[in-house]
């Protein structure tokens, strides 16, 4: 079954994304949640007009997006944490104390665009990839030391 997004999913796609599902998946859940549209014909031909009405403003956020991609290339994270002995972390880093670090230098990202690649229980340099847009990733490193 084909549906119409029309607001993001994180595992399955962005806003206005034609996108494939399973039947009961969408039948069952995001129809009826109002996270999507049952892509028929007139559905996509509305589709299409507003993405051709909307590509000016899209192409704007693209550009803002691409603009804070670049001031972020710039930005070096340190983030404390409790560690033993070893230099084992106590809990972990996570997408929430990159974002407050983040934020105490002047850029507001929200937490739910950044993504750490891999558990973070050690100090020592690590990345994370931010979600700016669609088209617009960054892959930001951060260092993580001992409190």
């Amino acid at each position: 079954m084909e549906i119409i997004l029309k607001q993001d999913i994180h595992t399955l796609g962005y806003k206005n994304d034609i996108v494939t599902v399973k039947n009961g998946y969408g039948r069952n859940y995001l129809i009826p949640t109002g996270v999507a549209v049952l892509a028929t014909e007139s559905a996509r031909k509305m589709h299409a007009e507003n993405m051709r009405q909307s590509a000016h403003k899209q192409e704007k956020i693209k550009n803002e997006a691409l603009e804070l991609a670049k001031k972020l290339e710039t930005v070096t994270i340190t983030l404390g944490a409790k560690t033993s002995t070893t230099g084992k972390i106590f809990g972990s880093v996570n997408n929430i104390q990159i974002a407050e670090a983040l934020a105490a230098q002047g850029f507001e990202i929200d937490r739910k665009v950044i993504a750490i690649k891999d558990a973070v229980k050690e100090i020592g340099k690590h990345s994370a990839i931010i979600k700016l847009h669609k088209e617009v990733k960054i892959e930001i490193a951060f260092d993580v030391v001992s409190e």
